[in-house]
């Protein structure tokens, strides 16, 4: 009987392991990755204009000392469209919003931005998702405030809600 339980024991060991392993990955502690950017300079970039009737986007656009959002995004981003119309009325407050779309192409844009909306004053394109290794952003849709010296003030992770309004604005009230 004592044999028969060593012979199982690796067994039992690995399928304890796998299931602790498994387990870890289904529900990690921390599902956020946060920006080391927060505080810190906008890096340099440059995003070429991804629509003819938008100006690109550059590092130096963000150092004339007004405060604005830097919206990550893409058109292929199924959450982006849900935080389209809140990004619409914030524009229509006076917030100036940037974005930078990722991994995209100009004709992509043009249908998602024909169809739900522009809350954009420029848009820049970032074909290859450097501009947004740089910005520490980990994924679409990530919202950013940016003080008016260029300086990353905040990281908003996910879809812009009607409940994250409030804290964004106030944010940008603070990076004057």
């Amino acid at each position: 009987m004592s044999r028969k339980l060593l012979l199982w024991l690796p067994f039992a060991l690995v399928f304890v392991l796998f299931a602790v392993f498994w387990l870890g990955l289904k529900n990690p502690d921390d599902r956020i990755i946060a920006s080391n950017m927060v505080g810190k300079p906008l890096p340099e970039f440059s995003a070429r204009a991804a629509m003819p009737d938008r100006p690109g986007v550059t590092s130096a656009d963000f150092t004339d000392g007004k405060p604005r959002l830097l919206n990550v995004f893409a058109s292929w981003c199924v959450p982006c469209v849900r935080e389209v119309p809140v990004l619409l009325r914030m524009q229509q407050q006076g917030v100036e919003i940037v974005g930078v779309a990722v991994h995209d192409s100009s004709p992509a844009l043009a249908t998602f931005l024909a169809q739900n909306g522009n809350p954009y004053d420029r848009i820049g394109l970032d074909e290859g998702g450097r501009a947004q290794i740089e910005f520490g952003s980990s994924g679409v849709p990530e919202t950013f405030v940016v003080d008016g010296k260029g300086r990353i003030v905040h990281q908003h992770i996910g879809v812009v809600t009607e409940q994250d309004v409030p804290q964004l604005l106030g944010m940008l009230g603070k990076a004057q």
